[in-house]
Parts: structure tokens; sequence; C-alpha cells
């Protein structure tokens, strides 16, 4: 499956470099020249990897990454930067990079970059949305279509797991580890925590978002918004 990227460079012939050798080593790559334009398509599109530069115009590298994360876009960042220091690469992390890559590079060393990053989804996103449930992971709270809803602890585990692979499937074993590690309980336990997760989530409403996939697992369906 082709990897799709997005780079955010107001650096036109770097751009064009970049996009050049991504395309020989078999990488898509969409590109925006500013802040805002690499913002919107960065909502709008699914990309593996967003390379963004820091310094932009309209709206710099930053700016975009905490947008996103307020967002609850988990896509892996890679920020591309002529900025070294450790207090510049501090800034970048608590804005929800994943990693930095410092000009000027080797394209070789970028394309190991970004097929790493492609292999996991952001952990920096602190807010998750599917369809009309939303999820903000610092206050540990839950709502769905506006109201707030009352998970448990281990709900809690069970719903940000889910949510942070959607729509992908989620299998028993991986849920169980999440909540109790290398030592679960009974099989039986993983279903009554599912059940009342489903309870809390989908009780109520027209549509239920958590679905079983039989001889797989569970997933959180709807489409990220």
């Amino acid at each position: 499956m082709t990897l799709m990227v997005l780079l955010v460079e107001d650096d036109l012939d770097l751009a064009a470099t970049i996009h050049d050798f991504l395309d020989l080593e078999g990488i898509s790559c969409d590109h925006a020249s500013n802040g805002l334009a690499g913002l919107n398509l960065a909502r709008a599109g699914r990309y593996d990897v967003l390379l963004l530069d820091i310094m932009l115009p309209r709206m710099d590298g930053l700016a975009v990454c905490t947008a996103l994360r307020e967002a609850g876009v988990d896509t892996p960042v890679l920020m591309l930067t002529a900025r070294d220091t450790v207090a510049d690469k501090v800034a970048g992390f608590r804005a929800g990079t994943d990693d930095y890559l410092v000009k000027p590079f080797a394209l070789e060393e970028l394309v190991v970059r970004v097929q790493a990053l492609a292999r996991r989804r952001s952990g920096q996103v602190r807010r998750l949305r599917v369809a009309d449930l939303e999820i903000d992971i610092d206050q540990r709270r839950v709502w769905r279509d506006g109201r707030e809803l009352q998970v448990s602890p281990t709900g809690w585990i069970l719903l940000e797991t889910l949510m942070r692979q959607s729509p992908r499937v989620v299998s028993r074993h991986q849920l169980a580890q999440a909540v109790w590690g290398d030592d679960p309980p009974d099989s039986n336990a993983l279903k009554v925590h599912v059940h009342h997760l489903r309870q809390a989530v989908d009780r109520g409403f027209d549509r239920p978002l958590i679905e079983t996939v039989p001889g797989h697992g569970f997933v959180v369906r709807g489409g990220r918004t």
C-alpha cells in the first residue's frame, strides 16, 4: 500500500526536491506552501505522515501542529527545521510533534523516518473524535452528541484504546493487555467490561458505535470528524 505524505514547506526548491525523492521511493506527496493551507489539507485528507516546516507564512508549523492535536488529528508529525536548540525541540514536542529532522538533512534519512512514523498513530493527540463521540485525554472526560458520559476507569482504558485505533479492529488480546498487561483475568472479565462500556456509550442513541467483529475483536466505527 502506497504511503501518503503531506509536506508543508514554503521553500519551493526544497519542496520540489523532497517531492521528487519521495516519489522515487514510492511515497506519494501532497504539498502546501503555507501553514493555513497545510492545516486545511491535514484536516481534510487521510495522510500517513505530515512533514511540517516551522517557519511558514500565514501560520507557523508549531501553531499548525497544535491546532491539529486539539482537533483530534493523530497523524504522526515530523518537524523539519533549521532550529536545533533543545528549547526549540521542547517547544515542538509540546506542540504535538512526534519527531524532529534538522536542516540540512539527508533525503535517505527523511525516507527512513517517514517509514518508521507511518507504522503508528501519534500519541501526542489530546482529543479523539469518532462520529459524535469525543474524549479528552488530559481531563479523562467523554462526550457523545454534546452530552457528557460516565465511564469506569477500566472502560476509559478500553475506549481510549479503541478510539486511538479507529477504524481498525482491536483484538481481544490487545484490549486485555491494555487493561491488565501480561496477567489478564479470565476471558469473561473483558466481555463484562466491554458490555458496561457499550451501555455507557451507545445506550439511548440510535446508532451504536462499538461493534463486535466476530473472531477478531472490537472496533469503534463512524469515521473521524
